[in-house]
């Protein structure tokens, strides 16, 4: 039985400025790591998990302060997230599908959808899945006079049973058009089959998802208008942005593996008998290692910081972005991705080199960073990121919008 440590947060100022909304997911990250290894091996649905985010805010981060949001950028999202997932990386990724959603309607839908959706998911607290595998395309949208009906499957959608509202996606009937709508999660005919079973990412609630009929309004088809979708560069941001999301949290779980290691080294590791040293952390060995693995992370966040705020004059100003603009923007992520993923994967590795045999039992929890980054790094490629700026750099080739570039 795992247990989520209460806070009282409604009678503390909400957050103002960006180091605020860090330290508050700080703060969040600290009740997670708690308990963060035992809550794994237990692999139970996320709910206190879920209220926590909700219960500190940290859910509105990006909503409109007028109605209760935090009205932060994404520069201070993505820290959150890095902070949230150094405790908990399957609550670290959580949150940042929940923003990606969230901010959906604003990259796909009109000013009046987004304007609606996000003054009410600020308001109530939704917390937001997706049911939007592209790997999948059997879900079928049909017209029902002033409806829309999806029908199918996907294999995937993250947030499922703890999610207040989930963004579907389907392709209309007989066309190659996608339509996107956000519905409340527990619409008749959304079945979420609750067969999660992976290594890593545990919490995550990322299981398979059967749409029988799920009915909504026309109205609530993103970006469409008079039943016509209006095309914007803007809408092809999705990727980037939640390709950004992913090296936030595969940072912060390299992160929470470092100190993790750290804290088990100080406290626990025995130096090597033939070593000729008193403690572990006085091993040139251990010294070394920490310095570079350190060094390495810092780097890449750093590097990540930068891609940040290259991005955000992106989100300020939708209707101005090119194709150009958009491209860039893709071959810097897809850079920043690239080298994430390796220095999470090792890092998540060679914290062993400087723990010792003993840390690897089971209630020491060491081996879920690699068991999270190994698995949420096969999402898509990375040698196809790499390729992706080789080809800018060589030829000035622009990535092309697809699902994953």
């Amino acid at each position: 039985m795992t247990t989520i440590a209460p806070i009282e947060w409604t009678n503390r100022p909400t957050p103002g400025s960006p180091q605020e909304w860090i330290d508050r997911a700080a703060e969040v990250s600290a009740v997670l790591a708690a308990d963060a290894a035992a809550r794994d091996r237990a692999g139970t649905t996320p709910y206190a998990e879920v209220a926590l985010l909700k219960d500190s805010g940290l859910v509105t981060l990006l909503g409109p302060a007028e109605h209760g949001g935090g009205g932060q950028d994404w520069p201070t999202a993505y820290r959150v997230i890095r902070e949230v997932a150094k405790a908990d990386g399957s609550i670290g990724q959580l949150l940042g599908y929940h923003y990606l959603w969230n901010w959906a309607a604003r990259l796909v839908g009109t000013r009046e959808q987004w304007e609606q959706v996000e003054a009410e998911a600020a308001r109530q607290r939704w917390f937001f899945g997706g049911a939007v595998n592209p790997r999948d395309k059997d879900v079928v949208v049909q017209e029902d006079g002033d409806d829309l009906v999806f029908t199918g499957r996907k294999s995937f959608s993250t947030g499922s049973k703890v999610s207040d509202v989930t963004v579907l996606e389907g392709v209309f009937e007989g066309t190659e058009d996608h339509v996107f709508a956000i519905v409340p999660s527990d619409s008749d005919g959304l079945t979420f089959h609750d067969d999660w079973d992976n290594i890593g990412q545990r919490l995550t609630e990322s299981g398979s998802v059967t749409l029988d009929g799920v009915r909504t309004p026309w109205a609530s088809a993103a970006g469409y208008v008079d039943k016509t979708f209006q095309p914007r560069v803007y809408n092809t941001l999705n990727v980037p942005t939640i390709q950004l999301v992913f090296t936030h949290f595969y940072l912060g779980i390299a992160a929470g593996a470092l100190e993790t290691a750290n804290t088990y080294t100080r406290a626990k590791s025995r130096p090597w008998l033939h070593g000729g040293y008193d403690s572990a952390v006085d091993e040139p060995y251990v010294i070394d290692a920490y310095g570079d693995l350190t060094a390495k992370l810092w780097a890449v966040e750093a590097f990540a910081d930068q891609v940040a705020q290259e991005g955000q004059p992106l989100h300020d100003e939708p209707d101005s972005v090119t194709e150009q603009d958009r491209g860039e923007f893709e071959v810097r992520v897809a850079a920043v991705k690239a080298r994430a993923t390796e220095v999470a994967l090792e890092t998540a590795q060679r914290i062993f080199e400087v723990t010792g045999a003993r840390s690897t039992a089971s209630p020491e929890g060491l081996d879920r960073f690699w068991r999270n980054i190994r698995t949420h790094t096969l999402h898509d490629p990375v040698a196809y990121k790499r390729r992706e700026v080789g080809r800018f750099v060589l030829t000035g080739e622009l990535p092309q919008p697809t699902w994953y570039s």
